[in-house]
């Protein structure tokens, strides 16, 4: 633990000027981000008596070793900047709003040239038009089928759309008229567009329109004695209509606003976000927080809004289909002390002016205490639910430091697993887990090359080795970048493009970085940081094999146990019998959920591989032919089937494909059938 004074700047040192500040830990991470209108004032706070801080904040005080800062010129510039650090290095100590993608929102494939409608989670993409978020997937499914039978657009996946086009028989939707199926050629492109867009239309708010559209050409119908036409007008009206019901109206005078209010103790607080758009409410979402210190409203305000909507602004970049992240109004419980640069960097992101206020009285008072009533009932349920989850992993931790005789306790653990099939496909998962959650920033996996033919010790073996030599490599004084892009480890997240970072004051005077920091981008290498405990799934034999490579390597300050299935033992290098932990112990649990998870993602990973190996096509082995030729010629016959029937003056007529490359791939093609009709083995696998 370090002692704050230890790397206090002198006060003289630190500017009086707006400015973005970074702690740092022993390794060169940077474990907290924030800024400030006066640095000089918001660095004097965090080196106080460390008795009189949140816990949160003594915890972080004492776990940095450094300080570091940027000057910038106004506090827009320090929020832009302070929003970038936060996203590129995701500091353990910060808030982060998370779960953004985990809402369910209805998506529009716009870049499609028969777009498709569909429920979806996930990141945002370019051309795909985004409508939501909504609390449930359920929500959008229940609406989305009221209003097919007014907007009958496609909502299939690709291949269903393609297999009915070849049968030429519509699916069922195109049967009772809730899909107009251009699949088979009754609606074109541009008449099929036209239904999207007035779907789009009407989900955006631009509903009078419509109604108005509607009800004219019903009556038109009508007098004209088309009454059959105009009974089925009057139904999509009443479609319409139940629908809109389905949105509440909140406010009626169009109001394009987003209300949010918090509700909160000295250790969380909880977020509700509802989205109203042309007066009714068109999405909800809501968070929950731990807090790093004693948070007024108002900063917590600030601290939600410019996270919040650089998501926001974010996502809409990647999904590039119109529309501002930003509404009009932002409507606030209190406002935070830089509101006016907020303000003007709400602005910027919505290119108009954005109203950031205190609704005090009338309609947008009532509808805030209905969405603080959801804050405040949403922060309860939190608390029945997770009350003893920080108790239980502290507990866990302090247990497994006791059981195993480790000096401190393991708070970062690393656990390794192999999976293969008979032998085949071997690879290994390595996931972390730090303060008793899973990080899976920091997951890594394998693919095993010569310890497969030593089975599970042998495959350990080759793993440990990979990852440590890695680790000492990265964190040697001669590290460099070359060194550390060894090839065979995919990372399972990404963490953010690289982005070279400003000069800051406060920086070694010598520009030297800290080990296992690249110094180009100031980010961590991937495996600078060992554990303090490693976790093997298995029993002595693979417990003993990581310990081994450890000790060639040179490596004696990470302690090393195997996990064994059938009774749960934990197993210690060298000795003849296990340590056997409580059924109901916290470090019981806690190291098979950390064994679970390693195994669930070498499973993941397995499959991967397996599956790309199964379903390697013949035309793989034809010389010179690549993948555009091979899309080609699938593309033009449809199926390997109906290729090895077709003759070389077939395989001309493709593009691209003349005499010499036609014979071959006939050849190759009859080489393989003559081959299948004389192997009659089949091939069977054991999990």
């Amino acid at each position: 633990m370090a002692d704050p004074s230890t790397y206090r700047p002198a006060p003289g040192t630190i500017p009086d000027a707006p400015g973005v500040y970074r702690f740092h830990d022993a390794e060169g991470r940077i474990i907290y981000v924030g800024k400030a209108k006066s640095l000089r004032s918001r660095l004097a706070n965090y080196f106080a008596d460390l008795s009189g801080l949140h816990p949160r904040t003594r915890r972080m005080v004492t776990t940095a070793t450094g300080v570091r800062w940027t000057v910038v010129g106004t506090e827009v510039e320090a929020l832009q900047l302070e929003y970038s650090w936060i996203k590129e290095y995701d500091p353990r100590f910060n808030v982060r709003y998370r779960d953004d993608k985990s809402y369910p929102v209805l998506a529009v494939t716009l870049h499609e040239e028969y777009p498709r409608l569909h429920v979806y989670r996930g990141p945002r993409r370019k051309g795909v038009r985004y409508f939501g978020p909504y609390a449930h997937a359920w929500a959008i499914r229940e609406t989305l089928d009221m209003l097919l039978r007014v907007f009958p657009a496609r909502t299939c996946s690709s291949g269903v759309f393609k297999r009915h086009g070849q049968i030429g028989r519509p699916c069922l939707l195109g049967y009772i008229g809730k899909c107009a199926a251009p699949c088979v050629g009754r609606v074109d492109a541009d008449e099929h567009r036209a239904i999207v867009d007035d779907f789009c239309d009407f989900l955006s708010g631009r509903t009078d329109t419509l109604m108005r559209k509607l009800d004219r050409e019903m009556k038109q119908a009508s007098a004209e004695l088309e009454f059959e036409r105009a009974a089925r007008l009057r139904d999509d009206l009443e479609a319409l209509r139940r629908a809109m019901e389905k949105q509440a109206v909140v406010l009626g005078d169009g109001t394009d606003a987003d209300v949010i209010a918090f509700a909160q103790d000295e250790l969380a607080a909880a977020v509700q976000v509802f989205h109203i758009r042309g007066g009714r409410v068109r999405g909800q979402r809501g968070w929950v927080i731990d807090l790093e210190a004693e948070t007024g409203l108002g900063e917590l305000t600030g601290r939600f809004l410019s996270q919040f909507y650089g998501e926001q602004a974010a996502l809409a970049d990647q999904a590039d289909a119109g529309g501002t992240p930003v509404p009009r109004e932002v409507l606030v419980p209190e406002l935070p002390e830089d509101a006016p640069a907020l303000g003007q960097w709400l602005g910027e992101l919505r290119g108009s002016r954005v109203d950031l206020r205190v609704p005090q009285r009338g309609d947008k008072r009532t509808l805030m205490e209905t969405v603080e009533r959801n804050a405040k009932e949403a922060f309860t349920q939190y608390k029945l639910r997770r009350a003893g989850d920080l108790t239980a992993r502290s507990a866990a931790l302090q247990e497994l430091q006791e059981a195993l005789a480790l000096d401190t306790a393991p708070l970062r653990i690393e656990c390794v697993d192999v999976s293969h099939v008979q032998g085949s496909d071997v690879v290994a998962s390595l996931v972390v887990f730090e303060d008793g959650v899973a990080r899976k920033s920091e997951y890594r996996r394998f693919s095993v090359r010569e310890g497969a033919e030593g089975g599970d010790v042998g495959s350990i073996d080759e793993v440990v080795r990979r990852r440590f030599a890695r680790y000492l490599k990265e964190t040697g004084p001669d590290a460099t970048e070359s060194e550390v892009d060894a090839p065979n480890v995919a990372a399972s997240h990404g963490t953010g493009a690289d982005q070279a970072e400003p000069a800051a004051a406060g920086e070694p005077a010598d520009g030297g970085t800290a080990p296992g920091i690249d110094p180009e981008t100031g980010k961590p290498r991937k495996f600078a940081y060992p554990p303090n405990l490693l976790v093997i799934d298995g029993g002595a034999p693979q417990a003993n094999a990581a310990a081994d490579a450890l000790t060639e390597l040179g490596i004696t300050d990470v302690a090393v146990i195997g996990l064994a299935k059938r009774l749960e033992e934990v197993w210690l290098p060298a000795e003849p019998d296990p340590v056997i932990l409580a059924r109901t112990s916290e470090a019981l649990y806690l190291l098979q959920r950390v064994r679970d998870e390693a195994h669930r993602f070498a499973i993941n990973y397995h499959r991967q591989k397996r599956s790309k190996r199964l379903s390697r096509s013949v035309l793989d082995s034809v010389p010179g032919l690549g993948e555009a030729r091979k899309t080609a010629l699938l593309k033009h016959f449809g199926s390997v089937r109906k290729l090895k029937q077709a003759e070389i003056e077939d395989i001309m007529a493709v593009p691209g494909f003349g005499r010499r490359t036609a014979e071959t791939v006939c050849a190759a093609l009859a080489t393989e059938a003559g081959a299948g009709r004389g192997d009659t083995s089949t091939e069977g696998e054991n999990q």
